[in-house]
């Protein structure tokens, strides 16, 4: 165990000015969290990789997005998620014995619709655990799963359309959904056991009372407030708000300009097949999905360690720039285009942080905050259901010049906004409001180093991305 420590340590997955007692409590929080989070994400993953339908899975997700991650905040996520979970699981059987197109898409309208609570709520759950220091590489692991869910899907295909087709007198796709369905439901249950909602309102029987006020009481002392309810309040403290505007604008132009490492990427690779076989696709189609998880964990380890998400944001957002602005010129070598598409998927991996970075800047409200990832979900599903149409129509494969056009001006729009949370919560801090300052005093909380904490907390300018020390310090000062 001194070695997983020392090791823990060494790569800051544990403070080491963190206590014992507080190091045992947030081990046991990555267990329940992050197991239960990535588990029901990784199915959810397998489902939308065996048939995907924008329209019909996608679009009916916002029924249910906002309304679901409100609702989440006063239910027991232990059994409302995982009752979402089951329900999909079941539509998902259901696709696998349809017999017409009509029977397909009131399925996937069900899959759709019972599915959307699992990425946002999940989202809400895992960043409503950790401090700030804390978020970037939890966020990591969860942002991870996409990635993995995909690789493992495409083996899975295979699998069964090689092994399966003709069992049973079912196509090779039926079982596929069969097998979707023989995961998810038993995984589902584990979020019965395992869920521990949120700090405030856990009934885990893992965790004794004193460890269940040491999680709210660590998260307090970090600025993230405890519920202040739903009530009439929640709209205007959501949408009078700056926070939810500028990251739905932000976070979106970062989630959209990767896409080319996705359909673009496949379509240019099967454009050649005299080069590149099937096999040899699905292989270097594994290749950028690597790349992206390592480029997703360093991106975690490195904001935690450098105290800020804009910084490695920035570095991905320039190596999205460069890399479409070469598949725009088009006319480059067969390996410079290789090279932009893997620096496309490599790149992706700094979008995870858009979520911590909202979750640190709505720390103040917990429903608001939970309200706001899924608020920007919306616009990430409705985008990813209209863009690949208009800018990325199959028939200008592999070209895709008004793709590419479309993407370089989106990157350099994303890397110009970047700085504008940092600004307008400066602003805001000049004209007298500070999040932060109110939570800690609200709950009580008085430090000698009240100024510093608050400062520290803000460490997300171009300013201020050194302060690392004078934050420790200053979490380390206060006593409630």
């Amino acid at each position: 165990m001194r070695i997983v420590d020392r090791f823990a340590e060494i790569i800051d997955w544990y403070p080491k000015a963190m206590s014992k007692e507080e190091r045992h409590l947030v081990y046991k929080i990555d267990w329940l969290v992050l197991s239960f989070s990535c588990i029901s994400y990784f199915t959810k993953n397998l489902d939308v990789s065996a048939l995907s339908n924008a329209y019909v899975s996608g679009l009916t997700m916002r029924l249910l997005c906002i309304p679901s991650n409100i609702v989440l905040t006063r239910l027991p996520a232990e059994y409302y998620l995982p009752a979402f979970e089951v329900l999909w699981g079941l539509f998902t059987l259901g696709t696998a014995f349809i017999t017409s197109y009509n029977q397909l898409l009131v399925m996937r309208f069900f899959v759709g619709f019972t599915a959307t609570a699992c990425w946002v709520g999940n989202a809400h759950i895992v960043n409503s655990w950790y401090t700030r220091q804390e978020l970037g590489k939890r966020n990591a692991i969860y942002g991870c799963v996409s990635p993995v869910g995909a690789m493992f899907a495409g083996y899975l295909q295979s699998a069964a359309y090689t092994n399966l087709s003709g069992h049973g007198g079912m196509a090779g796709w039926r079982w596929l959904f069969i097998i979707c369905t023989i995961i998810t439901i038993p995984c589902a249950l584990i979020g019965v056991f395992f869920c521990p909602n949120v700090p405030d309102r856990t009934n885990s029987r893992w965790f004794p009372d004193r460890e269940k006020q040491m999680a709210v009481d660590r998260l307090l002392r970090d600025g993230f407030a405890k519920t202040r309810g739903i009530g009439r309040s929640l709209f205007k403290r959501i949408l009078g708000n700056w926070r939810i505007y500028v990251f739905f604008v932000v976070g979106n132009l970062f989630w959209m300009t990767p896409y080319p490492s996705s359909l673009p990427y496949t379509l240019w690779l099967a454009s050649m097949p005299s080069k590149y076989s099937v096999p040899m696709i699905n292989n270097l189609s594994t290749i950028a999905n690597a790349g992206t998880i390592v480029s997703t964990m360093v991106g975690g380890f490195y904001s935690d360690w450098r105290q800020n998400k804009w910084e490695t944001m920035l570095y991905g957002g320039i190596l999205i720039l460069v890399c479409n602005t070469v598949l725009l010129v088009w006319k480059v070598s067969d390996g410079a285009k290789f090279f932009a598409f893997i620096g496309i998927g490599v790149a992706n991996g700094p979008t995870n942080l858009i979520v911590p970075w909202l979750a640190e800047y709505m720390s103040h409200d917990l429903e608001a905050r939970s309200a706001s990832i899924a608020i920007v979900n919306v616009g990430w599903v409705v985008i990813n259901c209209v863009v690949p149409l208009v800018a990325w129509p199959t028939a200008s494969a592999p070209r895709y010049l008004g793709g590419y056009i479309w993407s370089v001006i989106m990157s350099v729009i994303e890397i110009i906004l970047l700085p504008l949370p940092m600004i307008l919560k400066r602003q805001e801090r000049k004209e007298g409001f500070d999040y932060t300052r109110a939570v800690l005093e609200e709950n009580g909380i008085v430090a000698a180093g009240l100024e510093e904490k608050t400062k520290g907390i803000d460490n997300q300018s171009l300013e201020e991305s050194d302060v690392t020390d004078e934050k420790d310090v200053a979490v380390n000062t206060i006593a409630v």
